[in-house]
């Protein structure tokens, strides 16, 4: 490298390349190569080269990038060094925050966000005169101000001391002045589709060319083009974040479980581009220390696939809120699919278990789904023979459900087919696999560790479906959490009921509900001893609030009525609404549970939730 002095008075670097030279018969010794700049009033003149770099090779280059980020550094980079010393690139806010089009207000006051900004020399002051990613507004009167105001390009061929002054002082940046004074300067608009988006700001700074008629021609060119690129960016940028929004808005932000249960999940879209699936999950807490735990995968992709899942999520809720056994939640489903199939056809499948920390038992039904896994505390592992059903929404086959005991310490996993099969590979395989995972030992690894291991080796697989996966490590209540007692049915038994209460509310640390709870069993054990013929069971369970419930024969639900001046009955369950929480009822194999909750002392987690009934 040497310093050389032009003929216009600057001094440049030239980059100086000397060969050995031997001829014969001369006195030929070298050959030096010196490499100069153009001068600087000369740069910027060649049209064709400008044209060639600009309009040519960037977007050859960019091809189909629908990143923003990524295309904004590409466009600046074709402006510097070719047409201009420093550019940047200025978008509407509300296209880059809010993905919406302003609505109000004139164009040129409107906030606008630099996405990118280059200088030629990397000169730290245009960088801090000019920060990237600022939000703004520009001043009335400005060069940037008219361009956004008017949607055509704005020249200011040079900037006098007194215009850089002017500028610098309305935008409240003293430094401003001293980069744009004797600078030429070129706004470049940009609109696609009738929208004005923002514009770019190129500055060639004082003794290099000056902006002129052509260099609006060709920088319009490039504009308008790199316009078209921008808005396609803008548009799947917002796509995809309406998906994104979408997707994780129907998947569930938090799982609730009883106490003695510990449940993890993993979510896996089958599309990197799309990030929607129709797969979910859910653990839902159930009165009485009992817990829904749900896979399901709706068939397809994008967004309608998750829509279609986002319905049978609330349904499958609610569902579980109205404490439907897992057979006819299902059941209801699938009449919902049907319902659904015309304008949205997708059919599903789905995995639904009803787990009772109290007794141990797991009642499952599947609709078309793969059967769960079930691993015992020894590691032995076994795939549930649960009766198979048709998917949701196809056919009309029953939905049977089976009646499991689990060992306390077992894990339960439900899957969606994405996790098991794929084109390259049985599903025999995928099983073999996932079981291989839950071998000896298994249950005692961390829930966390038991998830990644399940997604070892799917993020290479293109090819791949959407992943659901729940893993719950099932436990019984402590016996001391819990009391049972069984009645005849006589009207003494009410009595009775009342009498046994007080000992574990005591050990409980909870003598200050003795009294309402008295009231709440009297009403209930009162109604189960009227109307049933069998023995009544009371169960109290402590867990995380205390819950009361009565057991009978009887399949009929009692029905919250509004008993007139005159009646002598019918106020009952009036008093439990009004003295309880929340309170509800449901159909078992042999009758029903009648239950009534109240909160612990100073435990407000159940302050949101609404009553069932």
């Amino acid at each position: 490298m040497l310093t050389i002095d032009t003929r216009d008075g600057y001094r440049t670097d030239a980059v100086v390349t000397v060969h050995p030279m031997r001829a014969g018969e001369t006195s030929l010794a070298a050959l030096a190569l010196l490499r100069i700049p153009a001068p600087r009033a000369e740069r910027f003149i060649d049209p064709a080269l400008m044209r060639k770099q600009m309009l040519d090779d960037t977007f050859t280059r960019i091809g189909d990038t629908l990143d923003i980020d990524h295309l904004a550094r590409e466009l600046i980079e074709a402006l510097v060094p070719h047409f201009c010393n420093a550019g940047d690139l200025l978008l509407l806010e509300s296209l880059i925050g809010d993905d919406e089009l302003p609505s109000h207000g004139p164009e040129g006051s409107l906030p606008l966000r630099r996405i990118v900004l280059s200088h030629d020399r990397k000169d730290p002051a245009w960088e801090a005169a000019f920060p990237t990613g600022e939000i703004l507004r520009y001043p009335a009167h400005t060069p940037y101000f008219r361009c956004m105001d008017t949607g055509v390009p704005v020249l200011e061929a040079t900037i006098s001391d007194i215009q850089a002054g002017k500028i610098a002082k309305a935008w409240r940046r003293r430094p401003v002045a001293k980069l744009l004074s004797g600078a030429s300067m070129l706004m470049l608009p940009l609109i696609a589709r009738g929208t004005m988006l923002g514009f770019f700001a190129c500055t060639r700074q004082e003794g290099f060319r000056r902006f002129d008629a052509y260099d609006i021609e060709i920088g319009m060119d490039f504009a308008s083009r790199a316009a078209v690129f921008i808005d396609n960016a803008r548009r799947f940028s917002r796509e995809h974040a309406t998906a994104l929004t979408l997707q994780r808005s129907m998947l569930p932000t938090g799982l609730s479980y009883p106490s003695s249960v510990e449940v993890k999940h993993r979510y896996l879209p089958g599309s990197k581009l799309i990030e929607v699936g129709g797969d979910w999950y859910e653990s839902i807490a159930l009165p009485g220390g009992r817990v829904a735990l749900v896979v399901g995968d709706v068939a397809g992709h994008g967004v309608r696939a998750a829509v279609t899942m986002g319905r049978l999520r609330t349904a499958i809720h609610t569902l579980a809120m109205l404490e439907l056994a897992p057979a006819e939640s299902l059941q209801q489903l699938d009449e919902l699919r049907h319902t659904l199939g015309e304008r949205e056809p997708h059919f599903a499948t789905c995995a639904y278990a009803v787990y009772d920390a109290v007794s141990g038992e797991c009642e499952i039904a599947v609709a078309g789904h793969l059967p769960p896994l079930l691993v015992h505390p020894d590691g032995s592992n076994e795939l549930l023979d649960v009766p198979p059903a048709p998917p949701l929404g196809v056919g009309d086959g029953e939905v049977e459900s089976r009646l499991f005991k689990i060992e306390d310490g077992s894990l339960f996993v439900l899957y969606t087919d994405g996790l098991v099969e794929n084109k390259g590979q049985d599903i025999s395989d995928g099983l073999a696999r996932l079981r291989g995972i839950f071998g000896p030992g298994s249950p005692e690894r961390p829930l966390e560790d038991l998830c990644k291991a399940t997604l070892d080796g799917v993020y290479s697989d293109h090819q791949r479906d959407d992943i659901a996966v729940l893993i719950a490590r099932l436990r019984r209540l402590p016996e001391d959490c819990y009391a049972s007692w069984t009645f005849a049915p006589k009207g003494t038994s009410v009595r009775a009921a009342r009498s046994v209460l007080a000992e574990p509310l005591k050990r409980w640390n909870l003598e200050d509900l003795i009294p309402t709870t008295e009231l709440l069993v009297s009403e209930l054990v009162t109604n189960a001893v009227r109307y049933s013929r069998g023995d009544v069971t009371l169960r109290l369970v402590n867990e995380r609030a205390l819950v009361c419930e009565v057991l009978d024969n009887s399949g009929a639900l009692p029905r919250l009525r509004q008993a007139s001046g005159d009646d002598e009955n019918g106020r009952g369950l009036q008093v439990v609404r009004q003295l309880s929480h929340r309170w509800g009822a449901r159909r078992t194999a042999t009758g029903k549970v009648v239950w009534c909750e109240q909160q612990l002392p100073g435990a407000g987690y159940l302050d949101d939730m609404p009553p069932l009934h």
